[in-house]
């Protein structure tokens, strides 16, 4: 979709929005449906590009994929190609699809990954880690070619970061490699549980251990299942910062108390509040009104990455300093360029402004935010990069004055689907698509 996305904002908005099924699982479970050649289906799916792309993938090897509604079926009796190509974009998704080839068809060839620009993510982790089980991977221009003739078989690895997909990767890895495998410092998300679960239904052995440890023994063969995806915590957070920022209440069915901790933690310390409900969490301020903290993102169960965006929007209407320390991508702050635009004050350094270990101290990335509230923020035109900041951009047009032009809009689509228009309205947002 191209049109360009008129919001008029300045306004309180309230109302109810319905989570859908969080895409940092469903995609990686598509690809965990490659293991079988039995059927796999998925409830609670989102219609998403991103599903979309992901379906491609599965359906370049050989497999069948439909969707019946919230529903997706996946089907793969056969890998007729050990090839991922034909794609309609790249994504890093496909070098997910390097174990389940080694393991059904022993050889596997991925295109070099893509997604959104947020700053590099290296495959590294990746690809040493099924070399440790015994893969040889080359790399060609144009992507990865790998092998397996006699299969992957178990190993101790060691992650040098916890990588959410490097830890998927292994993750898939193991289930059907010889013998055990164990992953030290592996992510521990709650779409990675996620993951685990649907694999364990397929017939998997895995069990998560202290600090960080993942234990899998594998098996021969996995079966298919019928999986209920969990709802997007992520899509949770984006609509409680609309509620905080624009001084509204947005109840948010489906929302889970489990995984949005850390969140909810940083709700109350802006000078939010929550309700916890039944099966639905509502978000609004509290009447001291909002002011500013100390955040720093981290892996899971730390402050998520993709919660920082909207959040910095939020803290530009609260009282005082805020300081914000991104942890896991190096390049996340370009969205405040637009922000500053419309009337922000944000300094962002390349100094490390908080107290996480970081892997980005003493290096020249600009990963640290100072923010001053609050300020009035104006309308703009802003071109969204990526799906997290344009939901940041999103919220910051909805709590300006005037008439905000956005361009980019696929990028919302891609990560909240077609759907995100009419929550958008069931909240009262004023805007138009033209």
């Amino acid at each position: 979709m191209n049109k360009t996305l008129h919001i008029r904002g300045g306004k309180p908005l309230n109302g109810r929005v319905r989570l859908a099924g969080a895409k940092n699982a469903a995609s990686k479970m598509m690809i965990a449906s490659l293991l079988t050649d039995d059927e796999v289906v998925l409830d609670n799916c989102p219609q998403i590009e991103e599903i979309s792309i992901t379906a491609e993938i599965c359906s370049a090897v050989g497999a069948h994929v439909r969707r019946e509604g919230d529903r997706l079926v996946l089907h793969t009796p056969h890998i007729t190609s050990t090839t991922v190509s034909g794609l309609s974009r790249k994504n890093r998704l496909s070098i997910l699809a390097l174990a389940p080839l080694l393991h059904r068809a022993h050889e596997a060839e991925v295109p070099t990954v893509g997604g959104d620009a947020i700053g590099p993510r290296p495959v590294n982790f990746h690809l040493q880690a099924l070399e440790q089980m015994g893969a040889t991977i080359a790399h060609h221009e144009h992507g990865y070619r790998a092998s397996a003739p006699h299969g992957l078989t178990g190993a101790a690895i060691t992650l040098a970061y916890p990588s959410v997909m490097a830890t998927e990767t292994v993750i898939l890895a193991g289930v059907l490699a010889a013998g055990r495998t164990l992953i030290r410092n592996a992510a521990t998300e709650p779409e990675i549980v996620d993951l685990v679960k649907l694999l364990q239904n397929m017939g998997a052995i895995i069990e998560f251990g202290a600090n960080r440890t993942i234990t899998i023994d594998g098996v021969k063969k996995l079966h298919g299942t019928t999986y209920r995806i969990l709802p997007d915590r992520l899509e949770a957070a984006s609509w409680a910062n609309v509620a905080l920022a624009t001084n509204g209440q947005i109840e948010v069915e489906g929302a889970r108390q489990d995984e949005m901790i850390s969140f909810l933690n940083t709700v109350r310390r802006i000078g939010g509040d929550y309700l916890v409900g039944d099966g639905a969490i509502t978000f609004r301020r509290a009447n001291s009104g909002l002011h500013g903290i100390e955040l720093e993102t981290d892996t899971y169960p730390g402050f998520a990455t993709d919660y920082q965006q909207p959040t910095v929007v939020v803290l530009t209407q609260a009282e005082g300093l805020s300081v914000v320390h991104e942890t896991v991508y190096e390049d996340r702050f370009g969205y405040t360029e637009d922000l500053r635009r419309m009337g922000a004050d944000i300094g962002i350094f390349t100094k490390c402004l908080g107290e996480l270990p970081c892997r980005f101290r003493n290096h020249s990335e600009p990963h640290s935010a100072v923010i001053k509230g609050p300020t009035p923020l104006h309308a703009t035109t802003i071109e969204i990069p990526d799906i997290r900041a344009g939901m940041a951009q999103v919220i910051a047009a909805l709590v300006a004055e005037g008439e905000s032009k956005l361009t980019g809009t696929h990028h919302l689509e891609r990560g909240y689907g077609q759907a995100f228009w009419d929550k958008l309205r069931a909240i009262g947002a004023d805007f138009d698509l033209r």
